[in-house]
């Protein structure tokens, strides 16, 4: 379940029951490899099945590692370089979901939208398509999100709606984004 809060300027996050730091990519970390997840926030106008409106796209790649003598996380974000540390494994998954957003500038107060949160782990070289020396690539990332994911992938998908701005609980402001 996704669910979803207003700061005045974006649109955040929450999935307690979404468990991502689990199986493979667990298992990568406590082997000290580093994890890339990519996610994508994507607010639809009139849903998210079907052909849907998108209103609005952002993403993130949140790189992930896992001090095997400290046994904590890290987690640094891509898009502006934000990062914690000494996390345990439910503060790291809570600290990635909370620190992602996207601006609902331009959004109605009273019209519905649709939101989907999208998480993958690509592959080494679905991860050279999307992300290059300046940053995430767009387009990589559209022709990524676009396509259904390889075999054994580790991805999550929550859709979520429709909301309206006005409807939605509002918290604190933790800084612009998206």
């Amino acid at each position: 379940m996704l669910a979803v809060s207003f700061d005045g300027d974006n649109l955040r996050v929450a999935a307690p029951q979404l468990h991502f730091l689990t199986g493979k990519p667990l298992q990568r970390l406590k082997d000290a490899s580093t994890v890339v997840f990519v996610s994508q926030l994507t607010i639809f106008r009139d849903g998210p099945s079907g052909p849907g409106t998108i209103f609005r796209k952002t993403a993130e790649r949140l790189t992930v590692s896992y001090d095997v003598w400290e046994e904590t996380f890290k987690v640094v974000m891509a898009v502006d370089s934000r990062s914690a540390s000494h996390l345990s494994l439910p503060a790291a998954e809570g600290w990635c979901l909370d620190n992602l957003a996207i601006s609902a500038l331009g959004l109605a107060p009273d019209r519905p939208f649709w939101l989907r949160f999208d998480l993958r782990v690509p592959s080494d070289r679905e991860l050279a398509s999307v992300v290059g020396d300046p940053g995430i690539s767009i387009r990589g990332l559209i022709e990524y999100f676009s396509r259904k994911p390889e075999g054994d992938e580790p991805h999550w998908t929550l859709p979520a709606g429709p909301f309206r701005l006005a409807a939605l609980p509002r918290i604190v402001a933790r800084g612009n984004r998206g």
